[in-house]
């Protein structure tokens, strides 16, 4: 019995897994043998029974000289039997039921070790210690299954952490470099005593473009945050809207700058039809869009289109900029990557493609992308579409992909 105290029950008894196994066993095991003897017991009674086939009055002669009648003879013989069958039969009952529950015990005690590995491996796990693993080496069973069940949870654990760590690492950095270049202009400016009023505008214009860079990025991680909880199905806001009209509105807002940067833009802009959240898909096209130019180059190419295929409402956005490796294009969905740059200060927050990512696990659709020759990248969206499941299960994978011609 294994003991259990709490503030409402200061002593609470309840038999563990490995007593009620036991006690199992040994119930099946006494209870079979119990059928037994008694079935023996029964025949035994049934089968000594010879003085049926002889005539009534008929005497048996002993060995030590004495002559008894038959039936009395046959009564004595079976009252004899009997009793030794169930005086023998109890006593091997008792033993092989001593026999069997001790073994129960021990069998069930080595079958649930590794289930105290589990439940202690559990109890010392902490942020410091998850590099502990149960690695479990006995028989390929249903024990194991569980061991490497929990071995796999906690790398999936291990690695949420890890990456918990990197990403309030990296947003702490990134807010301390404006809030950094704030500080110094401010302590600068006010330490000169011979400033003028242009000085104090060239701090206060510094200043602000730095402030405008923090806001940016806490409403970045604010967006990203929403886009993350309202994954696997529970968006908030569920009504129709149209990707073509998202990209159609993203690309106004940037109209501007890729006019600045004399962007060769090409839209083919067919009805995308899906049912979301119109504030998410808003900002996943306007990330796109915004990577696209930021990342372009003078002169450069800039393609978008949306469509319906096979109910599933399709965006791509493709550019031409500078050149991304393949094996690092899965990266650039990770926090705080902006085209194999990872320095503060470089343009973007970083997020622009972990917003996109979340929006689409959110949605139940998946987002891949493909470094183009000669530099760029084209990415691909695909969301349920709105005369399909509105929200189905699914990831915003990343596949790894070749690279490919623009």
């Amino acid at each position: 019995m294994t003991v259990y105290a709490s503030k409402r029950e200061r002593l609470r008894l309840r038999p563990t897994l490995r007593l009620r196994l036991t006690l199992l066993n040994g119930i099946l095991l006494i209870g079979a043998g119990a059928i037994l003897v008694l079935l023996a017991w029964l025949l035994v009674g049934d089968a000594l029974s010879p003085t049926d086939e002889l005539r009534a009055g008929s005497q048996v002669l002993l060995a030590d000289g004495t002559q008894l009648d038959a039936r009395v003879w046959q009564t004595q013989l079976v009252e004899s039997a009997s009793q030794e069958l169930l005086i023998k039969g109890l006593i091997a009952l008792v033993a092989i039921g001593i026999i069997g529950i001790a073994g129960a015990y021990a069998v069930a005690g080595r079958a649930l070790r590794p289930l105290h590995h589990v439940t202690a491996t559990a109890r010392r796990l902490g942020e410091e210690t998850l590099d502990e693993r149960i690695r479990y080496a006995g028989a390929d069973d249903e024990v194991a299954e569980l061991a490497r069940t929990f071995d796999a949870m906690l790398d999936r654990l291990a690695g949420a952490f890890e990456s918990q760590k990197r990403f309030v690492a990296n947003a702490s950095h990134e807010l301390r470099t404006p809030l950094a270049v704030m500080r110094t202009e401010i302590d600068v400016t006010l330490s000169d005593d011979e400033a003028d009023v242009a000085e104090y505008r060239r701090m206060a214009k510094v200043v602000r473009n730095a402030s405008e860079r923090a806001n940016g990025l806490v409403d970045a991680l604010l967006v990203l945050a929403r886009s993350e909880a309202q994954s696997g199905r529970r968006l908030v806001r569920k009504v129709p809207a149209d990707l073509s009209t998202s990209v159609y509105n993203a690309l106004s807002a940037v109209k501007l700058e890729a006019e600045r940067l004399k962007l060769d833009v090409t839209t083919d802009l067919q009805p995308a039809h899906v049912v979301g959240d119109p504030s998410l898909l808003d900002r996943l096209a306007g990330n796109l869009i915004e990577n696209a130019i930021r990342y372009n180059h003078l002169m450069g190419k800039l393609w978008l289109r949306t469509s319906t295929v096979d109910g599933q409402a399709r965006l791509v956005v493709g550019n031409t900029g500078y050149e991304v490796e393949p094996k690092d294009v899965p990266g650039l969905f990770e926090p705080f990557r902006r085209g194999g740059w990872e320095r503060t200060g470089s343009r973007g927050s970083g997020l622009g493609l972990s917003i996109v990512r979340a929006v689409c696990d959110a949605h139940g659709g998946t987002v891949s992308a493909v470094a183009q020759q000669g530099g760029g990248l084209e990415v691909t969206v695909s969301l349920p579409g709105a005369d399909t499941t509105p929200v189905a299960a699914g990831s915003a994978t990343v596949p790894r992909v070749k690279n490919a011609a623009a």
